[in-house]
Parts: C-alpha cells; sequence; structure tokens
C-alpha cells in the first residue's frame, strides 16, 4: 500500500503555497494549511523542505523577486519605460475583489514580519528596495532623454514609487473601486510628467 505522494519542489508547489501565505500571511499559515495545499503528508513535506514553512515561504517570495526581476528587463528594453510603470500601476485598478484584499505579498511581509523573523522581514525588504532602484533608474533614463521634466532626484522619485505602491496596496483594500483607484493612481503617477 502507498502512502500519500511525495513532493517534488518545484515551482507550482510553491505558488500553491504562495496563495496561502499571500491570503493568510506568514504567522497565520499553518502545516496543515500547507499540506491540504499540496495534498502531502508531514514527512513527504519535511523532506522536500528541510527548513519546513520558513523555507516553503522564502522561496514563495523569491518568486516574487522572479516576476520583479523580468518585469526590470521589459523596463531596460522598452523605449518608454516610465509608461510600462504607469501601467504597472494603473493594472492595480483592474484587479479583482479578492486581488485588492490580498495587496502586495512583499509589502505584507515587510509589517507582519517585523519582530518576528528578523531573516524573512530583511529578505522582503530587499525585494522592496530592489524594485525601488528599478523605479529610480526608469526616472533615470527618461531625465536623461527628456522624457520627464520633473527634476526631482531619481532616488527620491523612485523611493515616492515604493511608498505610493506599499500605500496603494493599503488603500485597495479599503477602496476596491476601479474609478475610486484609478483617479488616486492618476493623481500620484503626475510626479511622473
Amino acid at each position: 500500500m502507498r502512502g500519500r505522494p511525495v513532493l517534488h519542489n518545484d515551482r507550482h508547489l510553491i505558488e500553491k503555497a504562495q496563495e496561502v501565505f499571500w491570503k493568510k500571511g506568514y504567522t497565520a499559515t499553518s502545516l496543515g494549511d500547507l499540506l491540504n495545499v499540496t495534498g502531502a503528508g508531514s514527512g513527504s513535506f519535511y523532506n522536500t523542505f528541510k527548513g519546513g514553512k520558513k523555507e516553503v515561504f522564502r522561496k514563495a517570495i523569491l518568486q516574487r523577486r522572479e516576476a520583479f526581476d523580468q518585469f526590470r528587463k521589459e523596463l531596460e528594453e522598452s523605449n518608454s519605460p516610465l509608461d510600462l510603470i504607469k501601467d504597472f500601476f494603473r493594472n492595480i485598478a483592474q484587479a479583482d475583489l479578492q486581488t485588492h484584499q490580498k495587496g502586495c505579498i512583499i509589502a505584507n511581509s515587510v509589517v507582519e514580519l517585523a519582530h518576528i523573523d528578523n531573516e524573512l522581514e530583511l529578505e522582503a525588504v530587499s525585494i522592496l528596495k530592489d524594485v525601488e532602484q528599478m523605479f529610480s533608474d526608469a526616472v533615470r533614463m527618461a531625465q536623461e532623454s527628456e522624457k520627464i521634466r520633473n527634476r526631482t532626484d531619481p532616488q527620491i522619485l523612485g523611493r515616492y514609487l515604493i511608498t505610493f505602491w506599499c500605500g496603494l496596496n493599503t488603500l485597495r483594500r479599503m477602496y476596491p473601486d476601479r474609478e475610486t483607484l484609478l483617479s488616486q493612481i492618476e493623481m500620484q503617477l503626475a510626479v511622473l510628467s
């Protein structure tokens, strides 16, 4: 008689776990939640993820880093990176109610993990700082090519955009309405003119 299936440490499995973490947060996600979503027993789970829940969570947020790295490549190859950044923000307003209620797993993690797990918190902070730098680099390129009139230091504008993003992920929970969010997004994006 065979037991539960053996887990394979693959992208699909981490994506399933990521959804649970995104919905419930790191602290509230139990081993049972992770076993349920993967369909594995605890022995199989720990054979695959020696670091347990923490290892799965780290891999889940590193998948988000990969998505941002892909976006960075798109920005670097674009003739109009600021338009891509604006579209990034505008697309947030188009999400469904469930997505609005989840917010951003990385921003959520920075807030949740403060004083709980310094190592995971720093990992999430590092991702946000990388995104901030990505924004700053795009602004700098736009300023150099005179596609933006605003001459504020690109680092300050990059930090402004990451602050806006983190705030927007709270606002979208308060007002999960497309028109309300779009009007706020457009007002904030005016800084990139």
